[in-house]
């Protein structure tokens, strides 16, 4: 419709395609009705090739057409839409899909969110093939509690998605399964049952963990004596953060391989948990208070 010069048929069909995607998306997500956004797509699709067909041979002769019919338009408006979004994903929001249950029950497996990338500055690793600068912008330093996502620093291709426990020239130990920081036990509260499936009869204990800033957060713990429940003392040096996974007996985190995280390493802050693709019900969560 665009390239017909009929500028308000192109933005109406824009338009309903957006708005009826994303109605249909959210009524029928995780139901049996999951097919009806594509087949509404194609049926648009359809009505408006048909459509574009009728302007077409409506058009009679020499006609001036507007500056966005003229093919090299549409080309710039297509490079400038791209452009701006990868502004957004780059200085603002990337998408992040958890591949594991290591921060459960926070998080859970298959949890789609919007991670903020403006939290804490930019760094080497904020941009794509890691073109970000050698020194952090408008550097900003995570809170302990923060649920982070960060480059592994064995292998900065591999993103994980982990909680700030210990910050810089922090003493942090796991001992019988209770975290202590700075030599000081982190309380610990029952905080009921939690499965990872609704068909799972398996429940674990969850623990309502609270730190020393004030932040609260539930933890699952289900096996004792686990090999990541007792630890030698971690130093963490200046610079580094020392990060864990709220599902403490599978998560691969600084007690193990992960290590210390550097800073320049941390590429945003965990934020909105948008929709889950097992769960219908988990959608708009914040994760970061």
């Amino acid at each position: 419709m665009a390239y017909l010069g009929r500028g308000w048929l192109a933005i109406f069909y824009f338009l309903l395609d957006v708005a009826s995607m994303a109605i249909l998306w959210w009524l029928t997500y995780g139901t049996d009705y999951a097919y009806l956004p594509d087949l509404f797509a194609l049926l648009l699709r359809l009505v408006g090739m048909a459509h574009g067909y009728i302007v077409a041979r409506s058009i009679r002769g020499q006609q001036h057409f507007p500056w966005y019919a003229r093919w090299y338009s549409l080309i710039g408006i297509w490079l400038s839409l791209f452009a701006i979004a990868l502004l957004v994903r780059s200085f603002l929001f990337e998408p992040f899909s958890a591949p594991s249950g290591s921060m459960a029950p926070t998080l859970q497996v298959s949890d789609y969110l919007f991670s903020e990338k403006y939290a804490y500055g930019y760094s080497r690793y904020s941009f794509p093939l890691d073109i970000g600068p050698s020194s952090r912008w408008f550097a900003r330093p995570p809170l302990q509690g923060d649920i982070v996502l960060f480059r592994l620093p064995r292998q900065p291709d591999s993103t994980y998605i982990k909680r700030v426990i210990g910050m810089p020239g922090d003493r942090v130990q796991m001992r019988n399964g209770i975290l202590y920081l700075n030599g000081d036990a982190v309380p610990q509260l029952p905080a009921g049952e939690w499965t990872e499936r609704a068909d799972d009869p398996r429940m674990m204990p969850v623990l309502r963990e609270t730190l020393p800033s004030g932040r609260s957060y539930l933890v699952a713990d289900a096996v004792k004596g686990s090999r990541g429940d007792d630890t030698d003392e971690f130093i963490v040096p200046s610079g580094h953060y020392f990060v864990l996974g709220d599902n403490r007996d599978n998560s691969l985190d600084s007690r193990f391989d992960v290590g210390f995280v550097p800073e320049d390493n941390i590429v945003a802050r965990a934020g909105l948990v948008v929709f889950n693709a097992n769960q219908k019900d988990r959608r708009w969560i914040w994760l970061n208070p």
